[in-house]
């Protein structure tokens, strides 16, 4: 006799459940390769990758990017700085900001988190193809109107990165395509 099953059809139509049923999986992985072998929380790895790819980071940009509450921020980045991953420094270009930067030992630690990443989805990228996971990207990336995607479209290279310490020129250009057309 066959044990009965849970009928998801009443909620297969459903983005957000989608979206949670794929979290389980990518949370899982996340944990087992980044998380629990470097000691970071899915928002520090966030918060790592942001500030190794982007220059003049001040905490409001990072709570408006990624749309958290500018206490749970402090808390976070408190937590970073404690580590030594992550420092605050006057900003060069408006001496009345405080940019966040990364330590040396940040640096390091984004480095091997970012590769720890791409092995933790391995697995998971095995069940598409090239293309299709290009697809599935881009369509989750528009569901995000505050961070819109970074990534070249599939068959253009990748922009290159402004030395540390200097502004991407594009960075202003690409924030305000964030919106769907």
């Amino acid at each position: 006799m066959q044990s009965p099953r849970l009928n998801h059809s009443r909620l297969n139509h459903l983005l957000g459940y989608a979206v949670a049923r794929a979290r389980v999986l990518t949370q899982k992985a996340f944990f087992e390769q980044v998380g629990e072998p470097l000691g970071l929380r899915p928002v520090d790895f966030t918060v790592l990758m942001l500030l190794a790819e982007s220059r003049q980071v001040t905490q409001r940009m990072l709570v408006q990017g990624l749309d958290i509450p500018p206490p749970h921020l402090t808390l976070i980045i408190r937590r970073l700085m404690e580590n030594g991953w992550v420092s605050r420094e006057i900003s060069p270009t408006d001496r009345r900001a405080q940019v966040l930067q990364l330590t040396e030992a940040g640096l390091a630690l984004a480095e091997q988190a970012h590769q720890a990443s791409l092995a933790s989805e391995t697995a998971l990228r095995e069940r598409y193809s090239p293309a299709e996971w290009a697809m599935l990207m881009e369509l989750l990336q528009r569901c995000n109107p505050v961070a819109p995607s970074q990534a070249p479209a599939p068959g253009r290279p990748k922009p290159e990165s402004a030395p540390r310490g200097q502004e991407r020129s594009d960075l202003g250009a690409q924030a305000s395509k964030g919106k769907p057309t």
